[in-house]
């Protein structure tokens, strides 16, 4: 397939890598919400609760980490576009069965290219970040679930992830 056949093609007709021209696209405003969580022992998960991490303030450090890293995409992502973001929003969610933090990381930006790379690159990096904050009392960590939940605006139009019907809502 040609990159005239698929405008959203990575390669040129060559085969080539090339970051696809999105200059002809009309700027809209744009969202993506994504989420990820991180499975740890129980004494973890209340150690975090409590505040009682030797690093400091765990979930306040990986909310800026998220935010941080949201704006370095563009440098960290091969063939992303660099996005001037107009807002990261980052929750927190402790579960206790099985004992886990969940991240959920909204983005926005007004621009002609998607942020759905943003949204999944914040969720990723507050939850290396969780980690790296404790990973002295637990090594056996398990990061997972990475996923796009939502995105809004663009040609696509919008799309929100169906768990009930155990598709990938496309």
């Amino acid at each position: 397939m040609t990159s005239a056949e698929d405008p959203l093609s990575h390669f040129d007709d060559q085969g080539n890598a090339r970051m696809v021209d999105v200059g002809g696209k009309a700027v809209s405003e744009r969202l993506a919400v994504a989420e990820g969580r991180i499975a740890m022992a129980p004494a973890t998960l209340e150690r975090i609760r409590a505040g009682q991490v030797a690093k400091g303030d765990v979930l306040g450090v990986a909310r800026i980490a998220a935010i941080q890293a949201a704006k370095q995409t563009g440098t960290l992502i091969p063939l992303c576009h660099p996005l001037p973001l107009t807002s990261v929003e980052v929750a927190f969610a402790e579960e206790d069965e099985p004992p886990a933090v969940r991240v959920t990381v909204t983005a926005k930006t007004a621009n002609r290219t998607g942020v759905e790379m943003e949204a999944m690159t914040a969720a990723s990096v507050a939850l290396l970040t969780v980690y790296d904050m404790c990973k002295a009392m637990d090594r056996g960590m398990t990061i997972g679930e990475v996923r796009l939940t939502e995105k809004a605006g663009g040609r696509s139009g919008h799309w929100r992830r169906s768990e009930a019907s155990g598709d990938s809502g496309q």
